[in-house]
């Protein structure tokens, strides 16, 4: 009779939304020359809990099968791709996907998505193919006031290893980072007397605003060329999207990964109207180290539930009968 905290059964219009959104993806995908593909619900943990991927086992749900091995609901659709891809020869390089994750982090313990992986593409051409089929799929479901953020995992990299840090010192800045706390970014980055690049550091928790802004930071570090060409390669893949009419762009360059095997530009996109965020993605080429494979790999997936939520619901037609009297 009863549900876990957070669970709920749902009924009428909200189901009728959420298959509108899995139903327009698939046509949005397979229009774009996607393979499906789906992969077991529970997984073996060491496929998420490997230190290529990093995931934390805390948060799954898990148990112990019949031999002792930790089994788990599938936690990410990336990592359960990139596996079922190297028992397969990677004939195709454009897959979607669509179904649950399972986290105790998120609010009811289950997220619904859809989404796509490219692999063994160029960088530039796989990151504009992910965002083009977003906004052609936004289109078709009528949600078009959405704002497109870029980042990239490099530059906070880049800075960093300029420290002496340790591992431990690294984690920590990077989740400072992340929750946008100046204060202790500053603190952990000039423990061992480099203050300079705590000062850069810091300052880059604020490097978040208009799209434009990106050509200050060209001026900033014109001296660090890893940094300019990773600057550049954002400023063409925003250009490349406005192109096509993506005009709502903005840039984070303090954006850090929440995953290692994250290598590259990451993309989020959130809804005006309340700033929830219905997508995110980005480059994963380490992905595949643990496979021994050399690729270039990125993704993007859609958070189904917020979608469904900007759906209105359709007009019902009304049936009614002429009836015709004919005279004799």
């Amino acid at each position: 009779m009863f549900l876990p905290e957070g669970s709920k059964d749902d009924i009428g219009q909200v189901v009728a939304n959420r298959f509108k959104v899995f139903e327009t993806f698939r046509q949005v995908a397979l229009s774009r020359n996607y393979t499906e593909i789906s992969t077991p619900l529970v997984e073996y943990a060491d496929t998420f809990t490997n230190d290529h991927v990093g995931m934390s086992l805390q948060n799954m749900l898990k148990w112990f099968n019949r031999d002792g091995a930790i089994e788990v609901l599938r936690p990410d659709w990336t990592t359960s791709i990139s596996r079922a891809l190297t028992n397969h020869h990677m004939d195709q390089h454009k897959w979607a996907y669509h179904g649950s994750i399972f986290r105790q982090e998120i609010p009811g313990v289950e997220s619904r998505q859809v989404g796509i992986e490219i692999v063994q593409l160029p960088a530039l051409l796989g990151e504009s193919e992910c965002l083009f089929l977003a906004y052609e799929f936004l289109n078709q479901l009528q949600i078009n006031d959405v704002i497109v953020e870029l980042g990239h995992t490099g530059i906070f990299e880049e800075w960093v290893t300029k420290l002496n840090l340790s591992e431990e010192q690294v984690d920590r800045l990077r989740n400072a980072m992340h929750d946008k706390r100046k204060d202790e970014v500053y603190e952990i980055a000039k423990q061992n007397g480099h203050e300079k690049e705590a000062e850069v550091l810091a300052t880059l928790v604020d490097a978040y605003g208009p799209f434009e802004m990106i050509d200050e930071y060209f001026d900033r570090w014109e001296d660090q060329p890893k940094l300019i060409s990773i600057l550049k390669h954002i400023k063409q893949l925003g250009m490349t999207l406005r192109n096509i009419g993506i005009e709502d762009l903005i840039i984070d360059l303090g954006r850090v990964k929440n995953l290692p095997y994250y290598t590259g530009t990451l993309f989020r996109g959130f809804l005006k109207q309340n700033g929830a965020t219905c997508f995110s993605g980005g480059r994963y080429d380490k992905l595949y180290d643990r496979y021994q494979l050399v690729t270039s790999a990125v993704g993007i997936a859609f958070d189904v539930d917020i979608l469904a939520e900007q759906i209105r619901p359709e007009m019902k037609m009304e049936k009614f009968v002429l009836l015709l009297m004919m005279k004799h």
